[in-house]
């Protein structure tokens, strides 16, 4: 028995939200990423509001956005249910499965049928809202907003066979179900991110967090009366009779007066330990080898936090365990706070197999959201849900099976992907925008290029290096990427060479009037490119359409082929000052060569023919080839940055460049 589906109508962000898990198994672990304000903090709130008690009621912010000019608005005609917060839950169930707590919500009896669709629902009471607000003679939107919780009916749970019962016609469909029904089947705990966890010093006897948790735990264990804490009670009763006989020595003679005034033969003070104000008041959790022991707030915060969670997370279990329903539910807001990220490998790892462990003696099913990219890192990809906030709505979607279906025919792409986000680049799910550098000196140089962009830019939102901008180094696989972009929609830049070439015909083959070669040429002299980054983002046409493929390389020199409406643009050489260079060395060369001329003695390293860089020549692409070592461009970029971060000179960026830079800051 397992959730298979949850939707989400109306609340927050999560305007029209469907959470698929794995459709013909249980998904024991369901990790949500995104970026902020996306939503995964209000997907597990929203199980607080509707499953814990009265503490966590709907207020008039719960509502999406877009329905809050229909509430201020509302009057008799209003259809109320388009203006409720609803979540569905679709559960699974089979013949293994006991059907005593399921029961209750079963309404098809055919065997063939083994889904239960639950309806929570949190509604305005609307002829009351009505009737109230001919009262208020003005200020209708500020009464509304405040005292919207007052008119709420936020505990309507129904069971329910097709969505067509939830039209408003056919609403008498639906059978109205008890929270206490929902409970006995589902067992719902949560840990959220705010958590009261602090290395700082205390004053007082304040506890500490580890401790508080201790407490919990053992007065969770005692109200089982486990027998583990017998030998507990025992210990504190045998203090309870030594410390009786001490009690009578020292306040006998206190005592002494009252007795006789009251005529009480028996007045005495009793030793009256009870194990659970032990633990309360009177327990801590230490660090050291027993000799030397450190309070917990002395110790790292980091430590402190996986700590609690632990501690946590044993707590729960016992819950689980103990109350046995038949479907338990296990919330973790961002485990990573305060940790390094080798600790948020090691938690990864670790919370993986306690979910486990959990499992084989409880029916788990655990929600962990996440801005880690060291814990995705170690998580299957499948397990992912990743939350994007569109057109104001969230869409929840399923990387794996998403992705899997967009990479058919090029699993070998799909499979790099996988491997390359889990050994380099999972920040990727948590970039709000993406550069990608194809070459070495590119990568080198790009921070002085945007710091030189910055330092025109006026406005500090529009500045790249204040803007959450990932910038990843991929070689020549910019390809392998083109869907994963896709799918997440993120804005990226990819800055790449336009790697022009042309067919050279030999003797051999000129009677078959076949190429042998697509040979590196300069760009004026070009008619292809052997650029694959290009050639998958800009939809090359196939070699056999030549008139096509001439048209659409035509459009690559002039920069046509796309604009700047789409979330991807590739950034490669352009026309500059009358020279359209075919690699980045070629076009900065070319609008630098006066002050490379100057340093090209002793400063600048990589280079070699250095009798033939003068600065009156203009054949840049020969010039290049002339003067750059084959393996010596790491080291040219390395000269070129180090002469600029010591004030020796201030480079020029090439236009590409610049004009890729404004688009993804703007």
């Amino acid at each position: 028995m397992y959730i298979s589906k949850i939707r989400i109508k109306n609340f927050r962000l999560l305007k029209d939200t469907t959470f698929l898990l794995n459709e013909n198994e249980k998904q024991e672990l369901s990790l949500l990423i995104g970026r902020n304000n996306s939503g995964k903090t209000s997907f597990i709130m929203l199980f607080d509001k509707f499953y814990r008690n009265e503490s966590f009621k709907f207020n008039f912010y719960d509502f999406s956005t877009s329905l809050r000019d229909k509430i201020f608005k509302i009057d008799e005609n209003t259809v109320i249910e388009d203006l409720s917060i609803q979540m569905i839950l679709e559960i699974k169930y089979d013949i293994k499965d006991s059907l005593e707590n399921i029961s209750d919500f079963i309404l098809d009896l055919d065997p063939d049928v083994n889904i239960v669709k639950i309806l929570f629902e949190c509604s305005i009471d609307k002829d009351r809202l009505v009737k109230d607000l001919q009262q208020v003679k003005k200020y209708k939107e500020k009464f509304i907003e405040k005292n919207l919780p007052d008119y709420l009916i936020s505990k309507n749970i129904y069971v329910f066979e097709n969505e067509a019962d939830l039209e408003v016609q056919n609403r008498g469909n639906l059978v109205k179900k008890d929270i206490s029904a929902v409970r006995k089947l589902i067992n719902f705990q949560v840990i959220h991110a705010k958590r009261n966890v602090s290395s700082s010093e205390t004053s007082g006897n304040g506890k500490g967090a580890l401790s508080e948790m201790t407490t919990k735990y053992f007065n969770k264990e005692h109200k089982e009366s486990s027998a583990d804490f017998f030998e507990i009670n025992d210990a504190i009763s045998t203090m309870d009779s030594t410390l009786d006989d001490k009690y009578k020595t020292h306040f006998e003679p206190f005592l002494e007066n009252a007795k006789k005034f009251l005529d009480i033969k028996d007045l005495r003070v009793i030793s009256d330990l009870e194990s659970k104000q032990l633990f309360t008041n009177h327990s801590k959790i230490v660090y050291g080898d027993g000799s030397n022991n450190l309070p917990e707030h002395l110790n790292g915060l980091g430590y402190v936090n996986i700590l609690y969670l632990l501690l946590q997370i044993e707590v729960k279990k016992k819950y689980f365990l103990d109350e046995k329903k038949d479907i338990n539910l296990l919330f973790i807001e961002e485990p990573e706070a305060h940790t390094h990220p080798q600790m948020q490998y090691v938690f990864s790892q670790k919370i993986q197999d306690i979910i486990r462990e959990i499992n084989k003696e409880a029916n788990l099913q655990t929600f962990i959201s996440t801005h880690s990219s060291h814990i995705v890192s170690q998580c299957n990809f499948s397990d992912l849900r990743y939350f994007k906030l569109k057109d104001g709505n969230i869409n929840v979607k399923n990387f794996y099976t998403d992705l899997d279906a967009k990479y058919k025919g090029k699993e070998e792409y799909f499979k790099f992907l996988k491997q390359y986000l889990t050994l380099y680049s999972s920040e990727l799910f948590f970039a709000e925008k993406i550069i990608f550098i194809e070459g070495t000196t590119e990568k080198l140089l790009l921070p002085y290029f945007i710091s030189q962009y910055d330092k025109l830019v006026v406005a500090p939102q529009n500045k790249i290096s204040s803007q959450n901008i990932s910038i990843i180094e991929v070689g020549a696989n910019s390809k392998v990427f083109k869907y994963f972009l896709e799918f997440l929609e993120i804005k990226t830049l990819i800055i790449t060479d336009i790697d022009t070439t042309k067919i050279v015909i030999t003797p051999a083959t000129a009677e078959k009037k076949e190429s042998s070669s697509n040979n590196a040429c300069p760009v004026i002299e070009g008619d292809n490119t052997s650029n694959y980054s290009i050639k998958e983002f800009l939809n090359i046409p196939e070699k056999t359409e030549t008139t096509k493929l001439a048209q659409w390389f035509n459009k690559l020199k002039e920069n046509t082929l796309q604009d700047d409406s789409h979330f991807i643009k590739i950034a490669y050489q352009i026309k500059e000052s009358g020279y359209h260079g075919r690699s980045f060395e070629d076009s900065f060369i070319s609008l630098n060569l006066k002050e490379i001329v100057k340093f090209k003695e002793s400063d600048i390293l990589g280079i070699q023919n250095k009798d033939k860089l003068i600065d009156s020549r203009t054949d840049f692409y020969e010039l290049t080839k002339d003067i750059l070592k084959i393996n010596g461009k790491s080291d040219f970029a390395s000269s070129l940055l180090y002469l600029a971060l010591t004030g020796k000179v201030e480079w020029k960026t090439p236009l590409y460049i610049k004009e890729g830079l404004q688009w993804i800051a703007n």
